[in-house]
């Protein structure tokens, strides 16, 4: 067995890295989730979350990964029968459009080459031929972390408007929220979806669904049946500060700080270490000579940076390869890009030390592998951290 030492490197795009603050935070003694002291906690995370949306409308917390809360954001305003548009932007709208089916709804998904971000205009389409309006939901992935490419959620918002189309607009921001730009009321979002374990910096298990008013109207009306991810039965709970379960109450603790430290060092300033971060790493990849997953310029994930390995190479091999020798947790390719590429996270708690030593070991990995590429990419990205400029935002991630 091979004895490593110094701190595993885990540079996966979630779960992130689990700031030592957050991990203090939640090494506390259980609460009683019906007295006063949980009250006072639950008001504090309802109010900080929502400022992490953008939003002033209710945001519903669960104890569930981000596939509960998928699930939540479709029976709340879905029955069996509706219809749906979605694109395949990678294995996440793969996965969402699972759960979709599963629950009888008819689902018209669009495919791409997971190498960009939705197809805007064959949506557009779509919605424009869709006279009776028996589409209820557009649903997108905001930043789809199988590939690395962003879709801009008001760019769908604006196309919907352009066409009259009344459908809810529903965004998957799971590995979006806390790292990219995200407006849920400013940019006319129905329906949110957003995880703990990326860009919250959390252990996975809490799931968030923020709702704009039109779609809890959608959900009083929908006859279809849900208990435990009734939007209504948590919301009126939430007004005593609780909630109509046992909530994740340490996890909740984690949240509280975990929004402190964004805000301390401002979301805005956070969003643009991220796109940093991100430019730096492609910096690397271009003079290594590989290739980025996404092929859009305007579409790169601030949070990820999927890479392709040439043909006739395993990126799961190198990845084996990087781990055995560095103590690092790459990403991997999913569904049909498995063992086509990895995923580099520079997601969440991160800093320009941390990306350097993961471009390192991405690099001394290539080698140990015999990937064919250029050395010298890690010194492309110290130039772009050296410069400290403020890196332009893509259309993408302002959209």
């Amino acid at each position: 067995m091979t004895v490593h030492t110094g701190r595993h490197f885990l540079q996966i795009p979630g779960p992130t890295n689990v700031p030592d603050r957050v991990l203090r935070a939640m090494d506390m003694p259980t609460l009683d989730h019906r007295g006063p002291e949980f009250a006072e906690l639950g008001f504090a995370v309802l109010a900080s979350i929502q400022r992490v949306f953008r939003t002033k409308q209710p945001v519903i917390i669960y104890p569930s990964s981000g596939t509960g809360a998928w699930e939540a954001a479709m029976v709340n305003v879905l029955a069996p029968g509706d219809k749906v548009l979605m694109c395949e932007t990678g294995q996440f709208a793969v996965l969402w459009r699972g759960i979709a089916e599963k629950f009888k709804l008819d689902v018209d998904f669009i495919p791409t080459d997971w190498r960009h971000g939705a197809d805007l205009a064959a949506m557009e389409q779509r919605l424009t031929a869709d006279k009776q309006h028996k589409i209820k939901a557009v649903c997108v992935v905001h930043n789809e972390t199988s590939t690395g490419c962003v879709t801009p959620p008001l760019e769908v918002r604006k196309l919907l408007d352009r066409v009259k189309h009344p459908a809810l607009l529903m965004v998957d921001t799971i590995s979006g929220l806390g790292s990219l730009e995200y407006e849920h009321d400013a940019w006319g979002i129905d329906v949110s979806v957003a995880g703990s374990q990326k860009g919250l910096m959390l252990p996975p298990g809490l799931g968030f669904n923020a709702v704009s008013e039109k779609a809890l109207a959608v959900a009083r009306a929908n006859p279809a049946m849900r208990s435990y991810w009734d939007w209504q039965e948590v919301i009126n709970f939430n007004k005593a500060g609780t909630f109509p379960y046992t909530p994740a109450t340490n996890l909740l603790m984690g949240l509280r700080e975990a929004v402190r430290m964004l805000e301390e060092e401002g979301l805005d300033n956070v969003f643009a270490r991220h796109r940093r971060h991100s430019a730096a790493t492609r910096a690397a990849i271009k003079v290594w000579g590989l290739e980025t997953q996404c092929l859009d310029p305007n579409a790169h994930s601030p949070a990820l940076t999927g890479v392709r390995v040439p043909e006739g190479h395993d990126a799961d091999n190198f990845r084996k390869v990087v781990l055995e020798n560095f103590d690092m947790s790459l990403g991997t390719g999913l569904n049909k890009v498995k063992g086509k590429l990895f995923r580099i996270g520079h997601i969440g708690h991160f800093n320009d030390l941390m990306l350097m030593g993961t471009l390192s070991g991405v690099e001394m990995g290539l080698d140990l592998a015999k990937v064919p590429h250029r050395s010298g990419g890690v010194l492309a990205a110290m130039e772009v951290l050296k410069g400290r400029d403020v890196v332009p935002m893509s259309k993408a991630a302002v959209a």
